[in-house]
């Protein structure tokens, strides 16, 4: 599993079009020389972007799902919907197609966050809603996320 950690704030030009940081371009190469996945959130209103192999184990755990149960059908449809592959051009530019623009309302200010496995792309604005929302506690939700684990750090590698 990718493990991004770092958020990058970037511009967006007239076109649609996002410069990759040099670092962050540089680890997405490496992890996914044969492109990505860009897809609109089910969560948020923003765009999830996936290297190839993360996508395709996403893809997996989405094919268990039983296609002739309708709720499951329609979460795919869903979860599916605007998913589009993509490759850096030549200087690190990523292409938003204008469906995903319209969905995730990105403006010229755009961050991109990391979310463990993937990257998410965030108009700034919404970003700053979304991490600083008056309406939820942090310190509550990390009690009630975090606090019933019990972790064996044994069973992970931390180097």
């Amino acid at each position: 599993m990718l493990d991004f950690i770092e958020m990058h704030e970037c511009k967006m030009d007239a076109k649609g079009r996002i410069l990759l940081p040099a670092s962050l371009k540089k680890q997405l190469i490496a992890a996914s020389p044969e492109g990505f996945v860009l897809k609109r959130s089910v969560m948020n209103q923003c765009l999830d972007l996936y290297t190839l192999p993360e996508w395709k184990k996403e893809l997996k755990r989405i094919n268990k799902l039983n296609r002739f149960k309708k709720r499951h059908d329609i979460f795919i449809r869903r979860f599916l919907s605007g998913a589009k592959r993509i490759e850096p051009d030549a200087t690190g530019r990523i292409n938003i197609a204008k469906d995903l623009l319209v969905f995730s309302e990105l403006t010229k200010n755009v961050v991109i966050a990391p979310l463990l496995d993937r990257l998410e792309i965030w108009d700034k604005n919404l970003y700053e809603k979304s991490i600083n929302d008056p309406d939820i506690d942090i310190g509550e939700l990390t009690e009630e996320v975090m606090g019933g684990l019990e972790f064996d750090e044994t069973e992970e590698d931390f180097s």
